[in-house]
This record gives C-alpha cells, sequence and structure tokens, in this order.
C-alpha cells in the first residue's frame, strides 16, 4: 500500500516497482510484480525456494535487467543496468556472505572503495586518513548503537552477529536510501540474533527504508511493517503485518493463496448464491 500524508496526499515511495516480469527462454521467474518501499518501513519479502525472490532482488540491485516493467526511484523512473548503478541510486544490498574482508579491520571494511584521503609531501601525495576514518567509524557505531570495543581487530575476530551488523552500518555510512537484508540472522545464535534485529528496528526510527528477506518468521512478526508474499513468480499477498499471524504467514507461503481475499470472497453475496 501506497503511504499517504495525513492531508491525504500521496507519498512518493524510496523505490517502487511495476509491473515487472523477467523471463528466462520460456520460463517466467517474476510475472507483472508491484513492489514499492516506503522511508521508514521494513517490507518483509518472502516465499518459498523458487518463488521469485532472489530474482526481484537481483533486479532490484543491478545484477538481473527485467524483461518488462518499470522501476521508479524517489518518484524518478530509473534504469537500474548494473550494481554500481543501484549503488549510485542508494540501493545497497547486505548478503548472506556479507562481502566483509575478514583480514583488515572495521574502518577499512566500511570505508573500502572510498577511503578518505589526506594530503603529505606539500599536496604531491596522498595517503589513507586512517585516523579520521577510525574516528568516523566510531561514531557511526554510537549512532547505530553498534558495540564493538575495539574496531581495529580483524573483522575475522568478530561473533557472527558482529560481522553483520558492520555490514549493515557500511551501507548506511554509504547513505543508502533503501538496504536488501537478504537473510541476515540466518545461522546466528539468538544473543546475535538480537543485536541484528535491534539494530534493524533502530534503523526503521531512524527513516531507513528496508527490505528484508527471511524464512524466520518470528523475526518478520517482530520488525516487519508490511509483507509481500511471492509464488511461482506472482504477488500471493501485500499487507500490514498486523492482519497476518505467523502461522497464516507459513500457509499462504506455502498454497500460495491470500487466506483474507479467500475469506472475503467466501462471505460476499455470489459465493452465497
Amino acid at each position: 500500500m501506497i503511504a499517504q500524508s495525513d492531508s491525504g496526499t500521496r507519498i512518493l515511495p524510496i523505490v517502487e516497482m511495476r509491473g515487472i516480469s523477467k523471463f528466462f527462454g520460456g520460463v517466467a521467474a517474476l510475472e507483472d510484480v508491484d513492489f514499492h518501499v516506503n522511508k521508514g518501513e521494513v517490507v518483509a519479502l518472502l516465499g518459498d525456494n523458487g518463488a521469485g525472490k532472489s530474482t526481484l532482488i537481483k533486479i532490484l540491485a543491478g545484477a538481473v535487467f527485467p524483461s518488462e516493467g518499470s522501476i521508479h526511484v524517489d518518484g524518478q523512473e530509473a534504469e537500474i543496468g548494473s550494481p554500481a548503478r543501484a549503488k549510485e541510486l542508494g540501493i545497497e544490498t547486505v548478503y548472506q556472505d556479507l562481502a566483509l574482508c575478514d583480514n583488515v579491520d572495521v574502518p577499512t571494511n566500511i570505508f573500502l572503495g572510498r577511503e578518505i584521503r589526506r594530503s603529505v609531501v606539500r599536496g604531491l601525495v596522498s595517503v589513507f586518513d586512517r585516523r579520521r576514518m577510525a574516528e568516523e567509524t566510531r561514531r557511526l557505531l554510537t549512532d547505530l548503537k553498534i558495540n564493538i570495543t575495539d574496531i581495529h581487530a580483524p573483522v575475522r575476530d568478530f561473533s557472527g552477529g558482529q560481522r553483520q551488523t558492520i555490514a549493515i552500518a557500511k551501507s548506511v555510512y554509504s547513505a543508502a536510501k533503501l538496504i536488501i537484508m537478504d537473510e541476515p540472522t540466518a545461522a546466528l545464535g539468538v544473543a546475535q540474533q538480537e543485536q541484528v534485529l535491534t539494530l534493524i528496528e533502530g534503523l526503521r526510527n531512524r527513516g531507513e527504508a528496508i527490505v528484508l528477506i527471511s524464512h524466520n518468521m518470528d523475526d518478520v512478526m517482530r520488525v516487519a511493517d508490511r509483507v509481500v508474499i511471492l509464488k511461482t513468480g506472482r504477488v500471493v499477498t501485500n499487507r500490514p503485518v498486523g492482519e497476518v499471524d505467523r502461522d497464516g504467514l507459513i500457509r499462504m507461503i506455502i498454497s500460495g493463496i491470500d487466506e483474507a481475499l479467500e475469506l472475503t470472497a467466501a462471505g460476499s453475496p455470489e459465493a452465497r448464491t
């Protein structure tokens, strides 16, 4: 559902996909999918294996080009032809493998590819300004309430939950408009899951737009504002999480049927005749 202001005017989503279809040869991975995310909203993208989630996210991330449909960022139509273009538009993806460099410290990971430099030798040479990068990293982690005691330790020394929060912080620092999180709590212990979920809640409160891909229905019920379920490349349901329960989500993922619509149809005059 597209958000509206108190005056009833339409608030443009951060990202909106309209009529997205993707065909691989004669096989349809996605068919006429509408999908959007508003500012300060966590949208859970759900579906069984082969439902089309990965294809939809790859299109947003610039790794796959849609066969049909359009993408709008801040209300303007945009063509996302590469991952680099997606980043330019403010779309960041945190994958399960995190894409962190294990053998270097936290500031180096946060600033990888966009290092802060300072001039030396009368401006003839520039070197990495490691002190400033460390200061910026501490400020960022403090703002996000991420507890990393020694930011100069190699990332490989941290727990799975800490590594996940570092990867998310890296996306936030890039001024992302939309952060896509692919199974962010998978393979984490209970305490580490809590750390990541708390961070997601904090990001939403800051106004970040987030797409959460997860098979953990408890996580979805806790942090998502809205759920979108795909089945064989089509949208099954798109509704606020408050209108569904955990078991209902699982049934819709398996059946591909929107239970609320089924109940409405069953109670219609046509259904009773």
